[in-house]
């Protein structure tokens, strides 16, 4: 009788343990999709960009951790049409002066922090790795069942894209281009 006390408390604290690592869900990369809008004194330009890996991360359905691998590379513009400044836009983009995506190919964005808002919104500080420089961003996420979405702003001169940023050079007019840029992220998994 003793041993079989001893057998029970043992399977217990196994599946206690268990129960308390957690589940990832690994990001569904094909029907996952991250959209950007630029602004300039002008107007804007829009497009996409696409995730090579990522994942969220749960202990008992709260959100407890997250890591994205963004592939630079893949930078679109997709308010412009081939032949009318697609290609030229899209290029100088890819080009050192914003994202130099030959040197740097992939973007990282890693959770720190996450504290919960509501049922399914977290509050999350993330580190965001762009052209080698980490900074930090903060940014609420909506967690569904198969599926989040994000809203952030980032500040490219912390990354050190200055190109025609007001906050640097003077006299631009409007060729000036806005330091913050907008993603909206949707996630399928």
């Amino acid at each position: 009788m003793k041993n079989f006390k001893t057998i029970a408390i043992a399977l217990l604290v196994v599946a206690g343990s268990f129960s308390a690592t957690a589940q990832e869900k690994k990001v569904d990369v094909a029907k996952s999709k991250i959209s950007w809008v630029g602004k300039k004194v002008t107007g804007q330009h829009e497009g996409t960009i696409s995730l090579s890996d990522g994942s969220l991360s749960f202990k008992k359905d709260v959100l407890v951790n997250g890591s994205f691998t963004v592939d630079m590379t893949s930078i679109t513009v997709t308010d412009l049409k081939a032949g009318e400044g697609k290609e030229n836009l899209e290029g100088h983009l890819k080009a050192d002066d914003f994202f130099g995506t030959a040197k740097f190919p992939t973007a990282t964005l890693v959770f720190k922090t996450i504290g919960k808002k509501s049922a399914g919104v977290y509050a999350v500080t993330a580190d965001l790795t762009i052209k080698g420089i980490t900074n930090p961003v903060k940014f609420n996420i909506t967690v569904g069942k198969n599926s989040a979405t994000a809203a952030l702003k980032v500040d490219r001169t912390k990354y050190g894209i200055k190109y025609n940023s007001g906050s640097f050079f003077d006299g631009l007019g409007d060729k000036t281009i806005n330091d913050e840029f907008e993603l909206a992220v949707d996630l399928k998994f």
